[in-house]
This record gives C-alpha cells, sequence and structure tokens, in this order.
C-alpha cells in the first residue's frame, strides 16, 4: 500500500469519474478541488458539509483530502473573517485538501444520492428524474410492493421518517431527491410518479399532498446525503490503496 499519492491524481480521477464539467450546478457551488494542500494525500475523508467543526474533525484523524457534498462558496465571495477565516485556517494548518462535490453526486447513476437511496431499498433506479440541462439530479425506480411496506424499509434505515401519505397504497413508482425536495414535486405527476423520497420539504407541500394524492417521504437533509461521499472514498481508497474514514456531525436536520 503506497503511503502518499499526488493529489493531483486524486483530483483528475474524481472529476472524470463524478463528471463534474457535465452539471450545471448552483452559481457559488464550485464543484471540484477547492483547496489545496502540500501536493500528496495519505489518507480520504468524507463528510456532507463543510464546516470548522467536521474540518477540525478530519485534521485530528489525518485526513489529507476531504470529500464534501457541500463546500465552501455558496455565497462568495465572502471576507475570510469569523467562521470563514477559521474553516480556511483549519484545512490550511492542517494541510487537508478539500473536494465539493454537488449535483454530481446527487445524479451519478452508481456513486450519486439518489441512485444509492433506491439501492438501499432493494430498488434498481432505472428512469432520470429532475433533468437540468439533459442532466439527471435525480432517479425513478419501478416499486412492486406497497406503500406500508415502503415506510418501514425508510423507517428501519433513517433514524427519523416523517410520511405524508394520500397517494397510491400501491406505488408503481418511485422517485428519489435526496437534501430538499421543493424542485421535485411539480415534476412527479410528468415523470409517472405519485411517491417521492427525499430529505425535507417546506410546510406548503402538505396540502398540495392532500390536493394531488402523493406519498412524501421525509428522512432528513444530511441522512440522505451522506451516501454519495462516502460512496466516493471508498471507490478512491481502493483504486489507489489508501485509508479512508468518514467523518460524522450531529446534524439532524
Amino acid at each position: 500500500m503506497p503511503t502518499s499519492v499526488p493529489l493531483d491524481r486524486l483530483v483528475a480521477y474524481c472529476d472524470t469519474r463524478t463528471r463534474r464539467t457535465a452539471y450545471k450546478d448552483a452559481p457559488g457551488a464550485w464543484n471540484g478541488l477547492q483547496v489545496a494542500n502540500n501536493g500528496h494525500v495519505a489518507k480520504i475523508g468524507a463528510a456532507v458539509d463543510a464546516g470548522v467543526v467536521p474540518f477540525r474533525q478530519a485534521v485530528a484523524a489525518g485526513i489529507d483530502f476531504l470529500i464534501v457534498h457541500h463546500g465552501l462558496y455558496w455565497d462568495m465571495p465572502r471576507p475570510l473573517v469569523g467562521p470563514a477565516f477559521a474553516r480556511v485556517a483549519t484545512l490550511v494548518h492542517g494541510n487537508c485538501a478539500l473536494y465539493s462535490s454537488h449535483l454530481p453526486l446527487d445524479g451519478h447513476p452508481q456513486l450519486g444520492n439518489n441512485a444509492l437511496l433506491a439501492r438501499q431499498l432493494g430498488l434498481k433506479p432505472t428512469r432520470p428524474f429532475l433533468v437540468r440541462d439533459g442532466t439527471p439530479v435525480g432517479w425513478i425506480a419501478a416499486h412492486a410492493a406497497t406503500r406500508a411496506a415502503l415506510r418501514r424499509q425508510l423507517e428501519a434505515q433513517y433514524g427519523r421518517v416523517i410520511a405524508i401519505e394520500y397517494g397510491s397504497a400501491h406505488p408503481r413508482a418511485v422517485a428519489f431527491c435526496s437534501g430538499s425536495g421543493n424542485s421535485a414535486i411539480p415534476e412527479l405527476a410528468a415523470a409517472g410518479a405519485d411517491t417521492l423520497v427525499t430529505g425535507e420539504l417546506r410546510e406548503e407541500w402538505f396540502n398540495r399532498a392532500q390536493e394531488e394524492k402523493l406519498n412524501l417521504y421525509l428522512c432528513g437533509h444530511y441522512a440522505t446525503e451522506v451516501h454519495g461521499v462516502r460512496a466516493l472514498a471508498a471507490e478512491l481508497a481502493r483504486k489507489f490503496g489508501l485509508p479512508w474514514e468518514f467523518v460524522a456531525t450531529e446534524n439532524p436536520l
């Protein structure tokens, strides 16, 4: 097993594997390498969010290449003062590079949160959902069991599931949109689905679920987005013969 691998090799692999340039993301997402280190990586890490606490945890664990789903730059440019400075300083002083992958790790057919959510339930993601500029962000899977069985499966996987059940008792298709599902609901009917597994929703969608006969399962924004970063980190570790670790936080949202 090598003691370290050049940083640029890991970045190039991640860029290609996630099809980084194929996704038109939020204006400030900045998918890809956000902070460099000294140029070599001995341990890979994965976390859902950029933040001082997960960065400190990563540094303490000896991680020098951290993959996150939610990166640093959503509302940049921002002066590097206060918490913004503390985040960057923690990475720089700890020699920890930061790689962010948002929509690429939602829509990827093997490594993405939504495909992995479906497979976690024993379902096969076969139809693209939430297609943006020709690239899918979500996925739809055929479903042969009852709504009650789907709910039980989700409750076994997630600590808190909010179930809003006004759709079919035997949904034939289930749509998956990790994190925030607010943009997904208006596209359900056109996609031939009345059932959505997601992380969180605005309050207004409860009435719409009653009116439009929908099944909505909210499993937590954070909880539904641990899968992609873990999958990419694990694959990267296997590819380059390096150890890896998931940096968990106490985010209940």
